[in-house]
Parts: structure tokens; C-alpha cells; sequence
């Protein structure tokens, strides 16, 4: 990617609609985008103010394309930093295509994908995390992901990640100039509070570290399997879930034969439901490899809903009780749901009964629920989601603490902790400033890393690459 042509694209969604908008940036923008249009009232495109709109047509010698309203936005204000005109067109994909034909003969080149934002970044409008987190608000499909991505592309994460790295910047110039003094032997970095900002950098690095285990699930939405013995409902409690006949329900034993999926959003976080294969001895081939794809969901899933049947509880109590407790052996990080299902086929006697066994077993371990509902009626099924949402830690987002949603940003954290944790060593076996020197270089690099002041064009290509064509 260069930085020194004018670029167009599309920035609104392919296809036909209302209206389209084309994005022209570059250098030229200006020159290309007058004599691309005819404004109703004469006036030239080009020597208009920044951020007026304006009406016209699209014009190719006496040849009219499209009415447009055109919008300039003058150097540096603008979202690339650069000069920019925005066509808004009628939305026909004829009409897109010959508006970006015509750009490209007046020597535009094709903007690849998340260009503008490139820009954006160059131009210094943005730092890396921010343009980052661009792609991860146009991708955002809940609540807790937009909330995220708006608090990155404001610069939340960004700025806490640029004090400390500021505050390690003036220590570590100091422990610099110690060196040129060093046959003095003074010291201009103070050591105490040198070790006050060591322990803070790592609370803070700890805490941004500890984050991305919720960051990640409430980006990505949180995988839920729902597990148990052939015929108790699994499916019928997806339906219920989803408010829609997704899955097949029958009174034959094993009709899943495969793992089924599907989203919906409670509470402003996004689920992610599976509908797994009952699990039992089977000879059948094909039941077989559905139940060992049961326990890959399981291992995969954030929580696990464990369902049977409220009457079979009762007749079989002891060996349902030996499952669920195995189950929690074998996950013992994992939030276990017990759902009694067909609560509809009991008393109310043998209800309270059931709950109060289950509040029992459920009791044995902190990331354990228990209730009783009824899939095929949806009684209960209001209640299964709050439980579901009591499982999702959202205090720190309700509190709007900095949240670690992206990977390389993590990485990033983790390695910059190592470099910290080998400053600390180093202080505490009181090394000399030029070892010191060593380890704070990299932990500054390491900081630059998560917000682009130290970057180059393999990592910038491999980011922008993952973003749409017109941003």
C-alpha cells in the first residue's frame, strides 16, 4: 500500500439499495472529484468549504450517470487525514460501478481492503488499537461487542497503554543518562519510586492480561452446550431458545446425529447454543461419531447445560447424581447449568424435592446453577437465561474498566509483563543501569507494539487485510 495516489471504493455494502456511497481520498481528490461532477448552482467542488454537502450530477462529457449529493472534507479534517470527496449515489450497482469506473479513468486507483483506515493511521488520526477496533465495531453483532469497540476506538485502551508507557519512557531516559555519567557514579532515576512504577505497570498489566478471557467471549459470543441423554429435550430447549423450530424433534431416541448451532443475544451478550448428540452406548456408526463430537463441544464450550429429566430424577436419582458430579470432575473451570427438564410431568411436591437435590449437588461447586423448567411450553426458560447471564462476569463492562478483546494485543501484554517482571528481578538484585536499560528498552517495544509506534508493513499488511474494501 502507498500513500502518495488517490484512492476510491465503495464504502457502503455491495448490492443494490437505497443509495451508495464512493469514497475518494488521495492527493487528487480534489482535482478528480470536480471534474467528475456538475453542481446545480455552478459553483466548483474543489474551492468549496470543508464538510459542505452538495447537489449535482455525475457527469462523463455530455453524458449524465447519476444525481449525486457530493460531500467535502478538506485536509486534515477528515477520517483519512487527506483530502476527501463521498459521492452519494442511487443505490443501483450499474450506477456504483460506472461512478468507480469513471473515478479510476481520471486516474484513481482501487483502495484495497481498510485503506482508508491505513490512512487514517499514517495521518496519525488514529493509533493501531483504534483502527483495529474500527473493524471490530463494523463486525459487532451485540450489545457487549459494540460497547467494547466503541470504548477501544475512543481510545480507552490506547491511552492507559500510552501513560505507561510514557511514565517507563522518562524513567528509563534517566537511567540512560546515568550511563553517561557513570564513572561518577550518581544516579539520576530514583530508585523507590522507579520501584513504585514497576509494581503499578504490573498491577495494570496483570489486570489488562486477566481481562481477555471475558473480553474474548463477550466479543466473540459465548459457546453454550447443551448435553445429555437421548430424549430429554436438547432440541426441544434450542427451539424454545431460539423462539423457532431450528432443530428436529422427535420421540425417537438419537434423532441428533450432529452437533446443530446457533446465535441469539441475552442481555445485550451474544450465545452461542449447540445442540449435541444425546449421549449413550450406542452400535450405530454414525450416533457414535455424534456423541464424540458431544464431548468435543464440551471441551469447546464456556458452559456446559446439562439436561434430563425431571421424572427419570427421581427414579434414577443416585446415577443421575453420579453424572452430574462427574461432569463437574471433568470441567471443573467450566460454568455447569443443571436443567431438570418436562417439569410439567410432576407434582409440585416432587418439584420442590428435585430443586432442593439439585441446589444440593449445585451447591459443591461456585460455577454451578440448578432449576427445573419445561422446553415444550418455555416455562422456566426466562429463567435459564439469567442464569446463563450471572455466568458472564459484565461488572467490569457495566463499570467501563479497559477490556482486552484482540489477540496480538494480548500477546503483546504478556510479553511486555516478562520484560517488566525481568526489570523487578533486576531491581531486586540492584543491577547495574545499563542491564536495567536492557529489559525496559524491550518492554517499551513491546508497548509500542499495541499502539503503532513501532510497527512495520508485514504486521500493517496482515491487520488492514482482515478489513472490508471502503474503510
Amino acid at each position: 500500500m502507498t500513500n502518495n495516489d488517490t484512492i476510491v471504493a465503495l464504502a457502503t455494502p455491495a448490492g443494490a439499495g437505497a443509495i451508495a456511497v464512493i469514497r475518494i481520498s488521495g492527493p487528487e481528490a480534489l482535482t478528480i472529484g470536480s471534474s467528475m461532477f456538475q453542481s446545480v448552482s455552478g459553483k466548483v467542488l474543489g474551492e468549496q468549504p470543508s464538510h459542505t454537502v452538495h447537489l449535482g450530477h455525475v457527469k462523463e462529457d455530455q453524458r449524465i450517470i447519476d444525481e449525486v449529493l457530493a460531500t467535502v472534507f478538506k485536509d486534515p479534517h477528515s477520517y483519512t487525514g487527506e483530502d476527501v470527496i463521498e459521492f452519494s449515489c442511487h443505490g443501483s450497482s450499474y450506477i456504483q460501478q460506472e461512478i468507480i469506473q469513471y473515478a479510476l479513468r481520471k486516474g484513481c486507483r482501487m483502495a484495497q481492503p481498510g485503506e482508508f483506515t491505513l490512512r487514517a493511521f499514517l495521518h496519525g488520526k488514529m493509533d493501531l488499537s483504534q483502527a483495529e477496533a474500527v473493524a471490530d465495531l463494523i463486525s459487532s453483532d451485540s450489545e457487549a461487542s459494540h460497547q467494547l469497540a466503541i470504548q477501544q476506538m475512543r481510545g480507552g485502551f490506547s491511552s492507559e497503554i500510552k501513560q505507561l508507557r510514557e511514565q517507563l519512557l522518562n524513567f528509563a531516559s534517566l537511567i540512560e543518562l546515568e550511563l553517561d555519567f557513570a564513572e561518577e557514579d550518581v544516579e539520576f532515576a530514583n530508585r523507590d519510586d522507579f520501584q513504585k512504577l514497576i509494581s503499578r505497570i504490573r498491577n495494570v498489566l496483570k489486570r489488562l492480561i486477566d481481562s481477555f478471557a471475558t473480553g474474548n467471549v463477550l466479543k466473540n459470543g459465548i459457546p453454550v452446550a447443551i448435553v445429555g441423554e437421548p430424549n430429554v429435550g436438547k432440541s426441544t430447549l434450542l427451539n424454545a431458545l431460539l423462539n423457532e423450530e431450528r432443530a428436529i424433534v422427535s420421540d425417537i431416541a438419537g434423532t441428533t446425529r450432529d452437533t446443530i448451532e446457533d446465535e441469539i443475544t441475552i442481555g445485550g451478550i451474544g450465545f452461542r447454543f449447540i445442540d449435541t448428540a444425546g449421549i449413550r452406548d450406542t452400535s450405530d456408526v454414525i450416533e457414535g461419531l455424534g456423541i464424540q463430537k458431544t464431548y468435543e463441544k464440551m471441551e469447546q464450550a464456556q458452559v456446559v447445560v446439562f439436561l434430563l429429566e425431571a421424572s427419570n430424577f427421581i427414579n434414577q436419582e443416585d446415577a443421575l447424581k453420579v453424572e452430574i458430579r462427574k461432569i463437574h470432575e471433568k470441567y471443573p473451570q467450566k460454568a455447569i447449568l443443571v436443567i431438570a427438564n418436562k417439569a410439567d410431568l410432576i407434582s409440585e411436591g416432587e418439584k420442590v424435592k428435585i430443586q432442593n437435590e439439585l441446589n444440593v449437588i449445585s451447591g459443591e461447586s461456585e460455577k454451578s446453577r440448578a432449576l427445573l423448567l419445561t422446553a415444550k411450553t418455555g416455562e422456566g426458560v426466562e429463567e435459564l437465561k439469567n442464569s446463563l447471564l450471572d455466568f458472564v462476569n459484565t461488572g467490569a463492562l457495566r463499570n467501563n474498566e479497559t477490556i482486552v478483546t484482540n489477540s496480538r494485543h494480548y500477546d503483546a501484554l504478556i510479553k511486555a509483563l516478562e520484560e517488566i517482571d525481568k526489570v523487578q528481578q533486576g531491581i531486586d538484585n540492584k543491577l547495574s543501569g545499563d542491564l536495567l536499560a536492557i529489559d525496559i528498552r524491550q518492554a517499551l517495544y513491546h508497548f509500542g507494539e499495541i499502539t503503532g509506534e513501532i510497527s512495520n508493513d508485514e504486521l500493517l499488511g496482515n491487520i488492514f487485510a482482515n478489513f472490508c474494501i471502503g474503510k
